[in-house]
């Protein structure tokens, strides 16, 4: 019994979480800078850049399922934080955006790695087809216009148990609703939209891994 409650909290422990927390911005932001620089922003673009830049785009998708089991970690330190704190209507909406801005990122992933499959298959084919343009606007409206959106509801509600339980300073939580007020608004418009999650989620992390450190004995 008492080796199973020393694991437990070994396990509990939130300074690898949070370090999680981090590895999942710099991985994502490392994903989306490599789609941003190999793929044109606008969507009607025929698809000639699958010819010169398909092994970075493949890269950057590779980097995406890493950077989605850190957001877990994540998740799971943050509502360690709260632990009796947690209140169950901010936690389904908390936990539920937090997933459906994960399984939009891994469905606009795998939209991108069947693009590269199907151009490795048929060149010629691909580039310019009815089915690219397709998939080309399905990939960005799924990250510009949902993804972006729910991980702007994350942040508000993230922001929210922030501010009344304050697992992170009040600057941070006021910050949040800033930056997801424009992920809410303007992500349709504002190219660099995309970053503003994993940076927010940075600072996140730094300011728990701080006050972790602040907190040993």
């Amino acid at each position: 019994m008492a080796n199973e409650t020393l694991t437990r909290k070994r396990l509990k422990t939130p300074n690898a979480a949070a370090i999680a927390g981090l590895l999942f911005s710099l991985l994502l932001m490392a994903a989306f800078a490599l789609l941003r620089i190999s793929v044109p922003a606008d969507p009607q673009e025929p698809g000639s850049w699958l010819r010169t830049n398909s092994q970075t785009i493949a890269l950057a998708t590779n980097l995406v399922p890493f950077a989605g089991i850190a957001f877990l970690w994540f998740i799971g330190v943050l509502r360690d934080r709260l632990g009796e704190l947690e209140d169950r209507f901010f936690a389904t909406v908390f936990f539920g955006s937090g997933l459906l801005f994960l399984s939009m990122l891994f469905l606009a992933s795998s939209f991108v790695d069947g693009v590269l499959i199907a151009f490795a298959t048929k060149p010629d084919e691909m580039i310019g087809s009815a089915t690219f343009q397709f998939v080309r606007a399905a990939i960005y409206a799924t990250i510009n216009v949902y993804m972006v959106k729910m991980a702007g509801v994350f942040m508000i509600t993230t922001s929210t148990i922030a501010l009344y339980t304050e697992i992170a300073p009040r600057w941070l939580a006021v910050f949040g609703y800033a930056l997801a007020l424009l992920l809410l608004f303007g992500s349709y418009y504002i190219s660099w939209s995309f970053a503003v999650f994993p940076f927010w989620v940075f600072l996140l992390s730094v300011c728990i891994l701080a006050d972790n450190f602040r907190r040993k004995p």
